[in-house]
């Protein structure tokens, strides 16, 4: 039976394919596709792992049988027998050999969507002894899952022993001959990076708001994604046909023909589109009135410099280097693993400028996503971004020696987040001059770096003298500047409704920052979400912008909204908007 649900439009287009649901465990379950020579060893170690739990029971009730019916019900005993039987069944052991031989799936992926689909049949049982049966068949697939368990990731391996890397097990276009979309609760940004080469056409998860950063990952990735949907990894089943409306917002399971039909014309007219855009990639971005503007790309890794090229790119606006620093259990990068990735961004964009971020954890943007923060009632405003590299100067002078190394082969920006007093930029400014001074003492060869600070936070907005002495550029981080200003938590879906990035209050602080920076001939650029929307371009441009930074994906879209513009006349309009009681209202009625 068709139906829809509703969530956040995050990233733009449509995907066709059928629904791969990462299942949740109480035991973290890695997810990743396998070559089809490594089908016979993954079954193998399902089996594996399977014998072991079956060896354990029959440990307890040898042990069992020893003792008397006080220490050990009758209860017990049948229980036992029960995890044994499920153990053997069929349904199970068939299901699991499936999905590794034809879909290629992990032995732990595998178990567990298995188990999903069995829990299913238990729901729909009349007795309801057999449906309490559900219990005993995920704890046995939970024991089974122990025993099979290395310390991976909870979506995939940073690497598998004897292996190139995650990716290689990702890029399986060859053998995956059906679309998949990628179906969760929710998804970290470590995990969607993971997913950047995957074979997933698009994904849904059911949290997160239109600038989390799972959102602007997918956006990076340039597929179809929605976010916000509630309840769909509960509704949608395994392998059930799914259509992405990442315009919409809106996810339709189990279409009928006429749908799908109707979904395969706009996907196939998006992608003519995006062919017409390529066209655009050689043309500089100029606009009528020969305003030269810089259209600069987002990274997380130094391997998105080549996308950034491809891309049109003139520069890197934003390397968010915490990425480097993700998923890896505490086990932090050391200076020269930092060293050689930013190197490999830096020599990657031939000659072009990169502005590396200092590390921004925290908040949404946990270092470990198996460890919570319980601690503290509101992350977002606690210990994060250059507030937590002060608390932690050792972590923070390596960076700082990497990034500086790393200057030496390049054009390179230093851009610190989330500075707010006159006390944090005293103290950074003196530890890039430790820093410094640490090389020179082991006569190191380092580089020059221009230094920019993010205006994210409304204290910063409104104390941009006290910025531009100190700085030689400044960078606008939207996403931010939007939540804390409006106070509100942009990746909570509950409230993304209230995150306008047209509210009167934010378009004076992005007004005020570009002005001032213009009128000292210093250099500002935005770099958050608003950069990539090419409903806003055109306002940006009237409002004095002419550096703008955004994933890859988007450079060209906006390309285009640039050469159909003509600044003279977005000028006086672009003050109307932004003075308006409704923003809104006054950009959709456009300019003359």
């Amino acid at each position: 039976m068709t139906f829809s649900v509703h969530g956040l439009a995050v990233s733009r287009g449509i995907a066709i394919g059928r629904a791969v649901l990462v299942a949740s465990s109480r035991v973290d379950v890695a997810h990743y596709f396998i070559k089809p020579d490594e089908v016979d060893a993954e079954i193998a170690r399902v089996r594996a792992g399977r014998d072991a739990v079956v060896e354990e029971i029959y440990r307890l009730q040898t042990s069992i049988s020893r003792m008397g019916p006080k220490e050990a019900p009758t209860e017990l005993a049948a229980l036992l027998d029960v995890h044994l039987m499920l153990l053997q069944d069929e349904e199970l052991v068939g299901g699991v050999k499936h999905w590794i031989t034809d879909r290629l799936y992990n032995a732990e992926w595998a178990l567990t969507t298995q188990l999903e689909i069995i829990a299913r049949h238990f729901d729909e049982m009349e007795d309801a002894y057999l449906r309490e049966r559900k219990a005993d068949m995920e704890q046995i697939c939970e024991r089974v899952l122990r025993a099979m368990k290395g310390g991976q990731s909870p979506v995939l391996p940073a690497q598998r022993p004897g292996r190139k890397g995650a990716q290689q097990d990702l890029l399986l276009d060859d053998t995956v001959d059906v679309p998949l979309v990628l179906i969760a609760h929710d998804l970290s940004p470590a995990d969607m990076l993971q997913f950047k080469q995957s074979v997933f056409a698009g994904f849904i998860t059911d949290v997160g708001g239109k600038t989390s950063h799972t959102a602007i990952v997918a956006r990076s990735m340039d597929i179809p994604a929605v976010v916000g949907a509630r309840t769909c990894s509960q509704l949608v089943r395994q392998d059930d046909w799914v259509i992405i409306d990442g315009d919409a917002g809106v996810v339709i399971v189990d279409p009928s023909p006429i749908i799908l039909a109707e979904y395969g014309f706009k996907q196939r007219q998006g992608e003519l589109e995006r062919g017409r855009l390529q066209r655009l990639l050689h043309t500089p971005a100029v606009t009528m009135d020969d305003e030269k503007i810089q259209l600069l790309a987002n990274i997380e890794m130094p391997e998105d410099a080549q996308a950034a090229l491809k891309a049109g790119a003139l520069g890197v606006g934003l390397f968010r280097s915490e990425f480097l620093f993700m998923g890896r259990h505490g086990q932090l990068p050391d200076e020269e693993e930092q060293y050689r990735a930013y190197k490999k961004a830096v020599e990657g964009m031939e000659g072009l400028p990169v502005t590396i971020r200092t590390v921004d954890v925290g908040a949404d943007k946990p270092l470990d996503e198996s460890v919570h923060d319980d601690a503290h009632l509101n992350p977002a405003l606690g210990l994060r971004a250059i507030r937590w590299s002060l608390a932690e100067p050792a972590m923070f002078l390596t960076q700082l020696r990497a990034i500086l190394r790393a200057a030496a082969h390049g054009k390179v920006r230093l851009l610190i987040p989330m500075l707010a007093h006159a006390s944090e930029i005293r103290q950074t400014l003196a530890h890039i001059e430790r820093a410094r001074a640490q090389l020179d003492r082991r006569g190191d060869v380092y580089g020059p770096v221009q230094l920019g600070a993010m205006i994210e936070i409304p204290a910063a907005a409104l104390s941009l003298p006290l910025f531009l002495k100190y700085f030689d550029f400044l960078s606008i981080g939207t996403n931010d500047l939007i939540q804390y200003t409006l106070a509100i938590d942009r990746a909570d879906e509950s409230v993304a409704h209230l995150y306008d990035p047209l509210h009167p209050a934010v378009l004076r602080l992005v007004a005020d920052t570009i002005a001032e920076c213009r009128a000292q001939g210093k250099d500002v650029s935005v770099c958050g979400e608003m950069a990539g929307d090419v409903t806003l371009t055109r306002l940006l441009l009237g409002l004095g912008l002419r550096s703008f930074s955004m994933h890859p994906a988007q450079i060209l879209a906006v390309k285009q909204e640039i050469l159909r513009s003509d600044t003279t006349k977005l000028a006086l309009w672009a003050q109307r908007v932004r003075t308006a009681e409704d923003p809104a209202l006054e950009l959709a009625g456009g300019y003359v």
